[in-house]
Parts: structure tokens; sequence; C-alpha cells
């Protein structure tokens, strides 16, 4: 083990999968010379070469299509967007042809490429480039969705998500990469996708987050113990599509009550899917309504007050536990 950055981690998946298949190549702006906006890609062009590091225009849906061609014929490319909110320009070629390529071909074709990037708020980046797009990307059949919170699980996942015969939407918090972890240093270690960790076992109260919130919920976590005396479970999905909804339903099986937490908007989110598998699956076990912590319904504003308002904190975390616990 090693304590490393979630930065790191996310180069040390890359190097390790560009060194074990040939296959494996990167593409995005400004990955090459100037080695990613974010250094992800620090140290590649230099033991890779142009032809597998490759800076390309300011062109989301032409790069994108190279990689899904690419993809077609066999070799495994991973597409980097500079953020999530600018892959929007790319929505065509994620959505109508890698997604759908594999079944429209009747399998004739598979399609083994990650795209990958930063996603969410950073510090007043304002409200094209602070979107939570989560829920868009996992209601697409065909894509397969991760939002790793730490960099253990970024390196696995994004290890996994390269050698995936399916397109794989990556999804990484920008405010995460200079958060550490021990991660193994081991080239074999994988992460499974489509499974859930429990990161903090409690006895009354479920709260479910993935991405950056989850260090938010374990934050909350600490003080409705300390303060409340309420032991609340908390549990990163991890994988978005698919969805590992087992371990949390178990979750629920125990405390009886539930918190979701997400940074996307409210509507139509991430959140509302858990729900609606846990009223389905698990109404019966429920002692309260589930509650849900978003993002506010409004796009995100760039004043420093206002976007701690419009994100979800730590207090709204435990006002909602608090709630469904009757404690308030």
């Amino acid at each position: 083990m090693a304590v490393i950055t979630y930065r790191e981690a996310l180069n040390q998946a890359l190097r390790e999968e560009m060194r074990r298949d040939p296959d494996v190549f990167l593409v995005g702006e400004e990955v090459g010379a100037y080695q990613g906006a974010y250094k992800i890609s620090q140290g590649l062009l230099e033991e890779f070469g142009e032809w597998r590091v490759r800076d390309v225009p300011i062109a989301e849906l032409g790069f994108t299509g190279l990689g899904v061609g690419a993809a077609m014929v066999g070799l495994r490319p991973v597409i980097e967007f500079m953020t999530w909110s600018f892959a929007l320009l790319a929505v065509d070629g994620i959505v109508n042809a890698a997604a759908k390529l594999r079944y429209m071909s009747g399998g004739q074709f598979k399609i083994p490429i990650t795209f990958r990037g930063p996603s969410g708020a950073a510090n007043q980046l304002a409200a094209t480039h602070s979107q939570a797009l989560d829920a868009w990307y996992a209601h697409i059949p065909g894509l397969k969705v991760v939002a790793p919170a730490t960099a253990r699980d970024a390196k696995g996942l994004l290890k996994t998500a390269i050698r995936d015969d399916d397109p794989v939407v990556f999804l990484e918090g920008e405010l995460l990469y200079a958060t550490k972890d021990d991660v193994p240093e081991d080239e074999s270690f994988l992460i499974p996708l489509g499974a859930s960790d429990i990161k903090r076992s409690g006895n009354d109260v479920t709260i479910v987050a993935h991405s950056r919130p989850l260090h938010t919920a374990l934050k909350a976590a600490e003080i409705l113990q300390e303060q409340h005396g309420i032991s609340a479970e908390v549990i990163d999905p991890r994988t978005l599509r698919p969805m590992d909804i087992d371990t949390i339903l178990e979750s629920v099986g125990k405390t009886n009550r539930c918190v979701i937490v997400e940074e996307g908007w409210p509507v139509c989110g991430i959140g509302a899917q858990i729900v609606d598998d846990i009223q389905r699956e698990a109404f019966d076990e429920l002692d309260a309504p589930i509650l849900r912590v978003t993002g506010a319904d409004t796009p995100q504003p760039y004043a420093r007050n206002l976007e701690q308002i419009a994100l979800p904190q730590a207090d709204h975390i435990i006002t909602a536990a608090r709630r469904v616990c009757y404690q308030e």
C-alpha cells in the first residue's frame, strides 16, 4: 500500500493499463505536452509517445467519434474530457453511437471505450462548469457509469473500466484530485463494476452517497454519532449503472431508515431511482420516509457563499438523518 492522491491513482491506472495492453491509448485536449489540465496524464507522453497519448483540438464530438471508431476495430481508447460539462458537445457520440452500436450490430461490434474527466462543482467555476450530470448518463442503456469517491476506488475502477468491452462513463470528482488514500501498488488490483462499498458501519440510519458527497456524508456521520447518538451506516454505490442495490437494501433492512445524498439536481436524480428501488423491494422494512439531500434545483451560483448553500453540506445531511430518526 502507498498513500497517494486521487490524481496519482488515476495516473497509475492509466500507466499500468497502457503498459499491459498496447491497444490502450489516451486522447484529449492537452493530455500530451501539457500533461493534462489536471495532470492526470503526467509523464505518459514521455513513456508512450504521441501515437498513444494524443493531443487533439477543442472538438469534443470529433475526438469522441475518433474514439468510437477506434473501439469498433478493437482498440481500447480512453477519451478525456476537460470537464463533463464540455462533454455535452459529444453527447451524440456517447449516447447515439457508443451506447447503441453493440446492440444495433447484433453483437458484431464490442465498444471497449472509456470516457473520463472531472465532474461536478469545483471552487467558483459557475453554472456551465459545475454540473453533476451523473443521472443523464445513468439513464442510457448500453452505458456503464462509474463515480469513485476515493483514490483507491479510482484506481481499481478505472483499470476495470479500461478492460471492459462496453463503453464506460467515468466521472471523477473535480475537487477530489488532491485527496489521499491507501492504494494498492499491485498492478493486478481491480475493483469490479457494480459493487457497492460500506464505508462506515452503523445501525440507526443508512446514508447512501457517491463521489464527493460521500466525504460530506462521512463527516456528517461522525457528528451524528458524537453529538446526537445516531449510528449511521454510509454506503458508496461507486457504480451508478449497473448499481448494486442489494447492499443498500440489506443495510436498510438493518437500520429501517435511509437518507440519500447526491450533488446533482433533485428532479429525476440518482437518488430518485434508489428511492424507487427501496420502496419496491423493502417497503415493509422502513420506519420513516426516505429523505434526499441534493444540489439546489438551480444553475450553480458563482458567489462563494451561494455556491456552498447550493451544494449538499454536512448540516443538511445531519438534519435529514435526525428527521428520519424522529429527533426533529
